[in-house]
C-alpha cells in the first residue's frame, strides 16, 4: 500500500473532524440560546448516533468490498449534504429536521473513520506491535485535538458569524477537501481478497466481541455527562458564554487528543519475540480502566460537599482527560492488533459501531439525566458505565494468548 495515500486520506479524516466538532458545538449552543431543554438537545443528536451504530456495521462490510477510498468519499458527500440541509430558515429548524440532518452527519462521520482507523492495519506489520501502537495513538490523538479545535472553531463561529455564516463557511472548507483527495486518491485501499458476505458483519472472534462491549461502556461513560449536561451546566451555573463554553471544551478535547498521542510513552510497551507482542494488553488495559472508574467517583462527591464548583470541574475534567485518553488508546491500539488483515475494515467497523452504540446510549442519557438529576447523577451512571468496563476487560485475551 503507498503511505502517501494513507496520508490522504488522513489529511481528508482531520478536515472532516474539524466541521464535525464545529457542527457540535454550534447544535448545542444555539439550540440552547433557542430556549430548547437539555433533553430536546440530546434529541437532536440520537440519530447521529444511532445511524453511527448502523454505519459502521455497513460501512465497514462496504469498506471490504468496494474499498475504503471511494466509502471516505461517500461520507464526506453526506457531511455537505447535513451541513446544506440546516441552512434552512429558523422556523424550518424543527427537532425533526434537524434530527435528519444529524443522521446524515452522523453516517458521514463513521464512514470517514472506518477508512483511516482500518488503513493502518495494512502498514504494519504483525512483528511491530510497538509500532503500530504509536501509529494509531497518533491518528486517534490528532484527530481528537482538532475536534477539540472544531469545538472552539463552532463557538467563535457562531459568535462572529451566526449559525448559517459558519455552515457555509465549513461547506465551502468540505467541498474543496473533497475534491482534492479525489484527484489524489487512485488505489483500491482496503478491498479483501475474498469479497465477504453480508452474514459476516458480525464479529465472531471472541477478543472482538469483548473488546467492543467493554468499548461501549467505556464511551457512554464519557458521554453521559460531557455530551449535554456539561455545555448545559457550564452555560447555566457558572453563567459562561458561548465563546467561554466552546472555548473551554475545545481545551479539554485538544488537551486529551495530545494525550492519547502520547499514550504510548505513558503506558510503554512489553517485548516478547515468540510471541511478536511488543504492545500492552489486557494488564495495562485493566489498570487504565480502574483508575477511571474512581475519577466520576470523586468528581460526584466533590460536588455533593458543596466545594467550590469550578475547580472540583476544572480538575476533575483535566485527570479524567488524561485517564480516559490513554483508555481510548489502548482500546483503539487493541482493535487494530486483533482484527483480520484481510477485509480489517469488517472487524474495525463491528468495533466502531459498539462505540456508536455507546455514544449514542450517553447522549440520550446525558439529557434526560442531566433534565431531571442533574450533573452528580450524570457523574454516578459514568462511573456504574466504567465499573462495567472494568469487569468486562477481564474477559480479555491474556498477553501471551493474544
Amino acid at each position: 500500500m503507498n503511505i502517501k495515500q494513507y496520508l490522504v486520506i488522513t489529511g481528508n479524516y482531520w478536515g472532516f473532524t474539524l466541521t464535525d466538532g464545529a457542527l457540535r458545538m454550534l447544535v448545542v449552543l444555539y439550540f440552547h440560546q433557542l430556549g430548547y431543554s437539555p433533553l430536546a438537545i440530546a434529541m437532536l443528536f440520537l440519530f447521529y448516533e444511532f445511524f453511527g451504530v448502523v454505519t459502521n456495521l455497513v460501512g465497514g462490510y462496504l469498506g471490504a468490498r468496494i474499498g475504503l477510498n471511494r466509502t471516505m468519499h461517500i461520507g464526506l458527500g453526506l457531511q455537505i449534504v447535513a451541513l446544506a440541509a440546516l441552512t434552512v430558515p429558523e422556523h424550518m429548524l424543527t427537532v425533526a429536521w434537524v434530527m435528519i440532518a444529524q443522521a446524515l452527519s452522523g453516517i458521514a462521520k463513521d464512514l470517514n473513520k472506518m477508512s483511516a482507523k482500518s488503513a493502518i492495519k495494512l502498514l504494519v506489520p504483525d512483528n511491530a506491535q510497538n509500532t503500530l501502537y504509536k501509529w494509531v495513538a497518533a491518528l486517534t490523538g490528532s484527530k481528537n485535538a482538532l475536534k477539540g479545535v472544531g469545538f472552539f472553531l463552532g463557538g467563535l463561529l457562531l459568535t462572529l458569524v451566526g449559525f448559517q455564516g459558519a455552515l457555509w463557511i465549513m461547506i465551502v472548507g468540505l467541498v474543496l477537501i473533497n475534491l482534492t483527495s479525489y484527484f489524489l486518491l487512485q488505489s483500491e485501499l482496503g478491498v479483501a481478497k475474498v469479497k465477504p458476505k453480508f452474514k459476516e458483519i458480525l464479529s465472531k472472534s471472541g477478543p472482538i466481541n469483548v473488546l467492543s462491549a467493554a468499548r461501549m461502556f467505556l464511551f457512554g461513560a464519557r458521554d453521559v455527562w460531557f455530551v449535554v449536561a456539561l455545555p448545559v451546566f457550564l452555560s447555566q451555573q457558572f453563567n459562561w458564554d458561548h465563546w467561554q463554553v466552546g472555548g473551554f471544551l475545545a481545551s479539554w478535547v485538544i488537551f486529551y487528543g495530545v494525550v492519547q498521542a502520547l499514550a504510548p510513552k505513558i503506558t510503554g510497551g512489553r517485548k516478547d519475540a515468540a510471541t511478536l507482542n511488543d504492545g500492552p494488553g489486557r494488564q495495562a488495559a485493566l489498570l487504565w480502566s480502574a483508575l477511571l472508574t474512581l475519577l466520576p467517583v470523586a468528581i460526584a462527591f466533590g460536588l455533593m460537599l458543596n466545594m467550590a464548583a469550578e475547580y472540583v470541574i476544572v480538575i476533575g475534567l483535566l485527570l479524567f482527560a488524561v485517564v480516559f485518553a490513554v483508555n481510548s488508546s489502548l482500546h483503539s491500539y487493541l482493535i487494530i492488533r486483533y482484527a483480520s488483515a484481510d477485509g480489517v475494515s469488517l472487524d474495525v467497523g463491528f468495533y466502531y459501531m459498539a462505540n456508536a452504540m455507546g455514544r449514542l446510549i450517553g447522549t440520550v442519557l446525558s439529557g434526560l439525566v442531566y433534565q431531571y438529576a442533574g450533573l452528580v447523577a450524570c457523574l454516578w451512571f459514568s462511573a456504574g458505565f466504567l465499573l462495567i468496563t472494568f469487569v468486562l476487560t477481564h474477559w480479555l485475551p491474556k498477553e501471551s494468548e493474544a
